[in-house]
């Protein structure tokens, strides 16, 4: 967030070119080279990936993810924008070089997308916490037009922050003793925007800082509630998948039940067309525990970027408020420092999609993919192991369908044989066969992946 405001002298307007002459690079051009190597290069770049992995990645599009992505987009408008104009002042010994009307312009646009950085993350700890604490309420605004929406509306609110930069730096434009300081810096002098730099500071920075560290603690005390809760279920014996079905008269021994990994046989004993044809018991098992490893997991990546954005952003935004007011404090010496911080501020925006790369596998494959030029999905064994499995069930539904409609027409069941059991032996084409097929349907879609969602 810029530290700016319009600022020139006539007397520096009538020299023009011969002063900006004199302040051409010399010894600082190696450090704006410095500076666009390490900062403005890499948030460009990286913020680009971030983009494409999760309009490409199939895994990374959920609520949380793209948030990520708007943020990306925050940050490379600050890589793109803002900070070249901020290093072509560094060269010229902070003075403003362009025409003296894109000053405003500039300051609105840094402050705007500072602030939908930190809005974007406020925004991502709130959403996350409503998803573990009351996941049932959070599925129904969970589709992509609510979560853009959401968007739309974080957008909106930096927007409404910063909007009065330009219109006040553009309303008295013409009055050098509000908005103009001797040195031709563009920044926001305390005598124009005094006011905006306190509330500003406040409504930007300091209270969804609050919210966004109050939602992280309650969001952790969540976490650890739900895995005690789940390993003291564990410890519990439970059956995670019966299914039970036979025809009347018939009887046949078969694997019907998996008790805490056991494999049991039981006899299935003739029941009448009366009975109850299906029964099924499902409990909590490896998956419940998985999905609360990846909470966990993506808990503790956005936890870094909270705590890196914070790490950089205090310091300009502490000296920011300082500068209005501590009346006494030396003000070059305040400038300098605002200048400083406000640089170790736009290293944030390159530093998210390091933060991704190490500690998500998913956003670290697509990286290297897309690096080498490579836009394609490639299919992991897992994937392909899901494709088998969707052609096997939807085999086994069909087989149950014919099945079911043979019995309606007088077909008897004992002269039907699955295509699954087909090169079973022949004395098991009875009932034993149907029971297997529906075992099987049930494991099958026990073990249909749902959509995969993967988090930062």
């Amino acid at each position: 967030m810029a530290s700016n405001s319009v600022s020139s002298t006539p007397e520096l307007n009538q020299t023009g070119s011969e002063d900006l002459e004199s302040l051409q690079p010399g010894e600082q051009l190696r450090w704006a080279a410095l500076l666009i190597l390490l900062v403005i290069i890499p948030t460009i770049g990286g913020n680009i990936l971030v983009i494409l992995a999760v309009s490409l990645e199939r895994k990374l599009q959920n609520a949380t993810n793209f948030f990520l992505m708007s943020l990306a987009v925050a940050d490379l408008l600050v890589g793109l924008l803002v900070m070249p104009i901020a290093l072509v002042t560094v060269l010229f010994h902070s003075r403003w070089p362009l025409a003296d009307f894109l000053c405003p312009i500039w300051l609105f646009l840094d402050v705007l997308f500072s602030t939908a950085s930190i809005m974007h993350l406020c925004a991502i700890s709130l959403d996350r916490y409503i998803a573990i604490k009351k996941p049932i309420q959070h599925s129904q605004f969970k589709s992509r037009s609510k979560a853009l929406a959401k968007i739309a509306l974080v957008w909106l609110i930096s927007i409404g922050i910063a909007i009065p930069i330009p219109i006040k730096g553009l309303q008295v434009f013409d009055h050098p003793n509000i908005t103009f300081n001797n040195n031709h810096t563009c920044l926001l002098s305390p005598e124009g925007f005094g006011d905006f730099k306190v509330y500003g500071s406040l409504t930007a920075f300091f209270i969804p800082l609050t919210i966004m560290m109050i939602i992280y603690l309650l969001t952790i005390q969540v976490l650890r509630k739900k895995a005690y809760l789940l390993r003291s279920g564990a410890a519990r014996p439970s059956i995670s998948t019966i299914f039970h079905q036979e025809l009347p008269g018939l009887s046949s021994p078969v694997k019907v039940a998996t008790a805490n990994g056991i494999k049991r046989d039981r006899t299935l004993r003739p029941i009448t067309r009366d009975e109850v044809p299906l029964r099924r018991m499902s409990t909590m098992g490896k998956r419940s525990m998985q999905n609360l490893s990846n909470e966990q997991k993506a808990s503790k990546v956005l936890g870094i970027v909270f705590m890196l954005f914070v790490v950089m952003w205090c310091p300009f935004f502490i000296t920011n408020v300082t500068s209005v007011l501590c009346q006494g404090c030396n003000s070059k010496l305040v400038e300098r420092l605002l200048d400083i911080f406000q640089w170790v501020g736009y290293i944030s925006s390159g530093i998210n999609p390091l933060v991704y790369t190490l500690f998500n596998g998913t956003f670290r494959q697509a990286f290297r993919r897309y690096i080498t030029c490579n836009y394609r999905r490639v299919k992991t064994p897992k994937m392909q192991r899901r494709s088998r499995i969707t052609f096997r069930s939807s085999v086994t539904e069909n087989s149950k369908r014919f099945m079911k409609h043979s019995m309606k027409n007088g077909v008897s069941p004992v002269s039907y044989q699955s295509p699954l059991l087909s090169n079973r032996p022949t004395n098991l084409q009875t009932s034993a066969n149907i029971t297997l097929n529906m075992l099987l349907l049930a494991d099958n879609e026990d073990c249909k992946p749902d959509e995969h969602i993967s988090h930062v």
